[in-house]
């Protein structure tokens, strides 16, 4: 057997040493199990209103490891581009499963007026208190006048209950179209 010299064998063993650092010691799933992520079952919100309409968006979500922590939402509008996030954190009664719906008053005290037929985009989606994030529901929305009965619709099941909680408000101010109000704005 030939022998190893020195500077070989110290650097083997520090290649050994480092490949947990490189591997990671944490996060390491069993193969043989996935990570379980929340869920997002069911949605529903109106698809239209106007300037100052109190819009209600709907979700039911299910967590199997029932440690759901927060609400993601997220806006792009037409014209003017994409928001931060906004969250909503979960009672720990509502971790495990939930149905609710969450609220924005699309007032904005950035203008007084959203100009007619503005469209945004609002994405709804949960993350668990490991960072795993449920499946995206999208939600198109158009400022527009004149809709009559707007807050007459009937809620498609699961939300027609009568069982629906409010879990919390959307914090989202919106800028004019096509420029900010006062020099400030979301980001691009």
């Amino acid at each position: 057997m030939k022998k190893m010299n020195i500077k070989t064998l110290f650097g083997i063993t520090g290649l050994l040493m480092a490949i947990p650092f490189l591997i990671g010691f944490e996060g390491r799933a069993d193969p043989g199990q996935a990570a379980k992520s929340p869920i997002i079952t069911h949605s529903f919100a109106v698809d239209k209103g106007y300037n100052g309409y109190i819009w209600k968006i709907y979700i039911e979500a299910e967590d199997p490891d029932g440690d759901m922590l927060r609400i993601a939402s997220v806006v792009d509008e037409v014209g003017y581009g994409h928001y931060p996030t906004d969250w909503i954190y979960l009672r720990p009664q509502y971790q495990k499963g939930f149905k609710g719906y969450i609220q924005w008053n699309t007032f904005s005290s950035n203008t007084s007026y959203m100009t007619e037929w503005t469209q945004i985009t609002l994405k709804v989606s949960v993350l668990d208190k490991a960072g795993n994030e449920s499946n995206v529901v999208v939600f198109p929305f158009a400022f527009q006048s004149g809709v009559k009965d707007q807050y007459e619709y009937k809620l498609p099941a699961p939300f027609n209950d009568g069982d629906v909680s409010k879990l919390g408000n959307i914090l989202i101010d919106l800028y004019p179209p096509g420029g900010s109000y006062g020099g400030v704005g979301p980001q691009r």
